[in-house]
């Protein structure tokens, strides 16, 4: 007897592996340009994302993130 449910889920996860990878490619390739434009531009894209603004360098930065995020597990 051949088990026919494992190959329907063997299917199910390429199917849903193809989909998160084009929505992933998709979205990256968006950004990638809309950040690529605003540093070619001049514009300071980084404060158009959520995060801690006004902070002068990365290790502040994610200083400042880690401490937000593990203040939501306490």
């Amino acid at each position: 007897m051949t088990n026919t449910t494992a190959g329907a889920a063997h299917g199910f996860m390429q199917d849903e592996t193809r989909s998160f990878t084009s929505i992933y490619s998709v979205s990256f390739k968006i950004l990638l340009a809309i950040a690529l434009v605003a540093q070619v531009l001049g514009w300071h894209w980084r404060s158009w994302l959520p995060g801690a603004e006004g902070v002068e360098s990365m290790n502040d930065g994610v200083k400042v993130a880690v401490y937000n995020f593990m203040s939501y597990l306490l």
